[in-house]
């Protein structure tokens, strides 16, 4: 049992309602997102490209919303503030580090259910 998002697992099965290729294609989906939102996100913080980091996260936040990776949007609406604030810097840094380590929690808890 996956102790970080609990209810991933019944939130796709419900989703899925019974149909095992749909649940199967969804998980997948949602591994792919978060993996392009780690990929996305990584590309926007070396080239300090802000409009890159807005529209993946623009990208990403139906799903992280739908499947309750609310620990992920409060760290990316962190990381949004600190940019409209102080731009890319250590606070960014620290953000970013952060986020690094959750999404790849995330990517991992999603890897479990694949």
């Amino acid at each position: 049992m996956n102790t970080i998002y609990p209810d991933l697992r019944q939130l796709i099965e419900d989703m899925a309602e019974g149909d095992k290729e749909f649940k199967d294609e969804l998980t997948q989906a949602i591994h792919n997102g978060l993996v392009e939102l780690q990929d996305v996100y990584a590309d926007g913080v070396k080239l300090q490209d802000e409009v890159k980091i807005q529209q993946i996260r623009h990208k990403v936040k139906p799903t992280l919303g739908m499947f309750e990776f609310d620990d992920l949007t409060v760290i990316l609406q962190e990381g949004k503030e600190i940019l409209e604030s102080d731009g890319f810097g250590e606070g960014f840094d620290a953000h970013w580090k952060k986020l690094k380590a959750r999404l790849s929690m995330a990517i991992d808890a999603v890897a479990q259910i694949i």
